[in-house]
Parts: structure tokens; sequence; C-alpha cells
């Protein structure tokens, strides 16, 4: 048998144009298709779903005043616009400039990092404490365990959230479990550990750039867990962290780097890691989230109230693990009413275990079951990541089961 010349092999593999009109029309049907109020053009619901600016929160602290009084700060505090990268430097610059002993490292840290997180510091702070590890974060995680253990602020920064799974070891056999196994001892009244990663969707991130995996630390007994959703939240969580008395994963949700500005105050100050924030008061239904997805459920309850008539009351959790039981427990005993919104999935998300929780505490007072909003139990697609995500129109539909339930 002769072999097929290159001309004929390419002939052979290449659809005819019947082939790719066929496709076309598929994916068209396919985009034009009805979702439950998408953003698509036949949804008389696309409105919802409109691009919102970040900048417009009513969360973000505009002006000095602002921030000095949602912190409990002196009128006379000085404060500078920054967006989350720019409070996030300014954070770690202070912990390294204060502590002696404390060291920043990780996959191209010394360079800036992948977002530029810290940049500068290198300069600043000289290589023996701002410098770059191999690819591994066993090993970085590991390291700064012992580190910690040695007595050191140990500032380990994982790329990625999604690369985290090979060090889970470390934190899970290692870091969660020191005090126990000391039989009661404070190995952070000396050292400290604090596990920083960029998490969440970012838009076209897919499978490993994209992942929100914070309910895999659900049940890592002893170690905090803390996502901030702005600049001054960033700065001030990751000061409190630092003297926390406990292993802390701090995750930066990437998407808001750079897209939320905000009046950050200069010197240094702590935020409560203990206490969620309520931050919209509201007498008919609870809404709890944490991260970016406070901005949605923001938009959410705006459309709800403007087309409800209902009052909607906000929580952002803050630290997630152990999140704060009694401020929402205080709310929902209120409202009646609860629904929990997250970016990670609903198996094994955060959204269980507060379900449970609240329902235990709550169930007499509640008038329907507490909703979740959450990603799809999938994995991240790159051409479908919009669509895994919760969207303002399925926390505002959400909202409306919640209200409507048993009418």
């Amino acid at each position: 048998m002769s072999c097929l010349k290159l001309p004929q092999l390419q002939q052979l593999s290449r659809p005819t144009a019947g082939a790719f009109a066929s496709q076309r029309t598929l994916l068209s049907r396919a985009v034009a298709g009805q979702r439950l109020y998408s953003s698509g053009g036949l949804s008389s619901k696309a409105e919802l779903n409109l691009p919102f600016d970040y900048n417009h929160s009513s969360f973000l602290y505009k002006n000095s005043a602002a921030a000095q009084k949602a912190l409990s700060l002196p009128p006379s505090t000085k404060t500078s616009k920054l967006n989350l990268h720019n409070a996030l430097n300014n954070a770690l610059a202070h912990l390294l400039e204060t502590n002696p002993r404390s060291a920043l490292f990780g996959e191209d840290v010394a360079f800036g990092g992948v977002f530029r997180v810290t940049s500068g510091l290198l300069d600043r702070f000289g290589p023996d404490r701002v410098f770059n590890t191999p690819l591994t974060e066993q090993g970085i995680i590991g390291f700064g365990v012992g580190l910690a253990a040695a007595g050191h602020l140990a500032l380990p920064e994982i790329q990625f959230a999604d690369y985290m799974f090979p060090g889970y070891d470390q934190l899970h056999s290692e870091a969660s479990t020191w005090r126990f196994r000391s039989g009661g001892a404070d190995w952070c009244n000396s050292g400290q550990l604090i596990v920083r990663m960029p998490c969440g969707a970012v838009g076209h991130g897919a499978m490993y750039h994209s992942q929100s995996p914070e309910g895999v630390f659900s049940n890592l007994q002893g170690v905090r867990t803390i996502m901030p959703r702005s600049p001054a939240q960033a700065k001030g969580l990751l000061l409190a962290a630092a003297e926390c008395g406990d292993p802390v994963i701090f995750m930066e949700p990437k998407i808001l780097y750079r897209a939320v500005l905000e009046e950050v105050p200069v010197e240094a100050y702590k935020i409560p890691i203990d206490k969620a924030e309520i931050v919209k008061e509201g007498k008919d239904i609870t809404i709890v989230s944490y991260g970016a997805m406070m901005y949605t459920v923001e938009q959410a309850a705006l459309h709800a109230e403007e087309k409800l008539g209902v009052s909607v009351e906000i929580i952002d959790l803050r630290t997630l693990k152990p999140w704060d039981k009694e401020t929402v427990t205080q709310s929902v005993n209120k409202t009646g009413r609860l629904v929990v919104v997250h970016e990670s999935g609903k198996t094994g998300g955060l959204g269980e275990g507060i379900s449970a929780e609240i329902t235990e505490r709550c169930f007499l007072r509640m008038e329907s079951p507490v909703k979740r909003v959450t990603g799809w139990d999938t994995h991240m697609s790159l051409a479908f990541e919009k669509f895994t995500l919760p969207d303002v129109a399925r926390v505002f539909h959400a909202i409306k089961s919640s209200i409507e339930y048993g009418a």
C-alpha cells in the first residue's frame, strides 16, 4: 500500500464546509438557548446579569471618614487609596519591617510574584528574608512549618490556590496537629505561619488557575482560613493573622487584586478575625457570603429590594474557619431566612456546614429552608467559567424563592 502524500492527508483531516456550518449552527443554538435568568439576549431577566463596577459598591470606604468609622480608628488617622494588591504589599512590608525574624518566600516571590503582590520587597529587605523556592508546594509549606516552630514569622506564598494540594499534607499532618501533639504548647507564642494564596475565578483561569478550594480546608482543625473582600480588610486581617496564635491560610480573591480601590489607613491596624461583619442591615432575609462574591450578593440584594420590596441583611464572614456562628445565628433568628453564597462547589462547600448549623440553631424561627447559591459541582471550564459561578440572577432567584416559600 503506497503512502499518502501530505496534501492528501491534509484533505482527509480537513472538515468540509458543511461540517463547519453544522458546528456553527449547533454552537449558535447552544449560546442562544434560554438559561434560567441568563444574560443571553432571549431572557427577560437579562438586566440582572449586566456587568457592574466593583468600585460603585457601598461596601468600600470611599473617604477617610468612612474608613475611620468602620475600623474604629481616630479621626486623625491618615488614609491612602489602594487596591487589594497594594494593600497586601503594604501589610507584608510592615510585617517584615517590624519583625526581624520574619521571612517571605515562594515561587517567584523575589521577582514580585505572578500578581506582583511582593514587588519591591526583595530590594527593601534583602535575599535572606525575601527569596524564591523550588517548585514544590509540599516543600514550601513544610519549610514554613519548620520556620514557625523555630520562632520565626513564616510567610510562604502558594502561587495559586489550585496548586495547594501537594502541600496539603504539611498543613493537615504538621501545622494543624502541632498544638495537639505537643500537649497544648502554643508554638505560635514564638513563631507564626501564614500561608498566602490567590484564589477564585478570574475569567480565563480554567481548572488550574480559577479554583476555590476553601471548603477543603474546613476540616483542618486548629488552622484558621481567612478571605478578605477589600483592600482595607486585606491589610487589617493580614496584620491580625500575624498575632492570632494559630496557623492561618490567607486566601486572596485574585479578581479583586486590581479591580477594587479603597481608602486604607496608612498606619498599622488590625481587624478582629473571629468576628463576621454585618455590612448591610435588614429584617426580611439574611445573605451570608465572603470574598469576591460579596459584590454579586450586593447587586442581587439591591434588585430584590427594588423588585420584591424586601429588606436584606448581608453578612461578610471574613474568617471562614472557624466562622462566626453567633452573628449569623442572631441575624437568622431576626429575619427567619438564610441564603449562603460562595464560588466553590455545592458539595463540600462551606454552605453545607453553615446550613446544617443554622438549621439546628434557628429551626423554630425559620420561615423557609436555607438556600445555597454556589458554583456547580463540576470542574472549572475555560469557555464556560462565568456560567460555573453564582451570578446576580441566581442569587436573586434564591432570595425570591425563600421569600415566597409556602405562599
